[in-house]
């Protein structure tokens, strides 16, 4: 496992020192859970913005359609 080392505003040391403590893990683990969780935030902003994008595309969604009807014509049978 690789080394960090970070410079955190004190304020942001202290909730963090306390949290750990209240939840009784280390203050790398809570870090590493927050930092996880943060990145999945933004990977799944990405992908809403995406899709919305895409929904705003006359192109993308004429396919989807065309696509769709085909599924349940396949269904169907």
């Amino acid at each position: 496992m690789a080394t960090f080392t970070s410079s955190l505003p004190d304020n942001l040391l202290q909730l963090l020192a306390e949290k750990a403590d209240a939840l009784s893990v280390p203050k790398n683990k809570l870090i590493e859970n927050a930092l996880r969780l943060y990145l999945e935030h933004l990977e799944k902003a990405e992908y809403i913005k995406s899709y919305k994008r895409a929904a705003a595309d006359k192109d993308v969604m004429l396919i989807a359609e065309e696509g769709m009807a085909e599924y349940l014509r396949q269904i169907k049978e």
